[in-house]
């Protein structure tokens, strides 16, 4: 394995930054030779990318997630690589991102260290990238808050601006509205009660696999 680090301040609050990076199957939006990145599950995700010349389609999960400061990952399958994205405070409204990663760029058809270089300069282009996709928004496209410890996924529901998950903001992206209560154990979903519930509107869906919110 091979490690590869890279960092960028970016102009937006750390919330901000953080949800927006949630934002899986946003990625093919700044990230180079990114086809395609569908939400399987809340921590699994499908890929399709271009990797040193070679077309890759895989899929990788989330291993540890807390919000405003880490979301790492790894690989269930070549090609294999894990890492982490940190998020840290630099004044109200600058925020670094740094990505770390481990790389093994055996497998592929080109020469290891060829490849490894390739993917150094793309992770460094990639984060370039969402530095001006994130600041000429100005704001996230999406948000989930949901934490992932170890694998161990809990999270609250919110409303307030456009996204979707376990523990999702959805609205208009103005300021958060209710915030429903957590489950009592790590890991466990809440149990909502029966009867008719709110129908999210259009666009805010939550993620496939998510319990439903409380219903009232």
């Amino acid at each position: 394995m091979s490690t590869i680090e890279h960092s960028v301040d970016v102009r937006v609050p750390i919330r901000t930054a953080y949800n927006q990076w949630t934002q899986f199957e946003s990625f093919p939006e700044f990230m180079e030779g990114v086809e395609s990145v569908k939400q399987i599950t809340n921590t699994r995700t499908a890929w399709i990318a271009e990797i040193a010349g070679v077309r890759r389609e895989f899929e990788a999960e989330i291993t540890e997630q807390h919000p405003d400061e880490r979301v790492a990952w790894r690989t269930v399958e070549a090609p294999h690589h894990a890492g982490v994205v940190t998020f840290h405070r630099l004044d109200e409204d600058t925020t670094r991102v740094m990505l770390q990663m481990e790389y093994d760029p055996e497998g592929f058809m080109e020469k290891a260290a060829d490849a490894l270089q390739i993917v150094r300069r793309r992770v460094k282009g990639d984060l370039e990238r969402f530095k001006e996709f994130i600041e000429r928004r100005g704001g996230e496209t999406g948000a989930w808050r949901g934490d992932v410890p170890g694998g161990h996924q809990r999270g609250s529901y919110e409303t307030g601006t456009a996204g979707t998950g376990t523990a999702y903001e959805a609205g208009t992206g103005t300021t958060a509205g209710t915030v429903y209560p957590e489950p009592g154990i790590s890991g466990t979903p809440p149990v909502p009660p029966p009867g008719p519930g709110p129908v999210p509107p259009p666009g805010q869906m939550p993620r496939p696999g998510d319990p439903e919110p409380p219903r009232v």
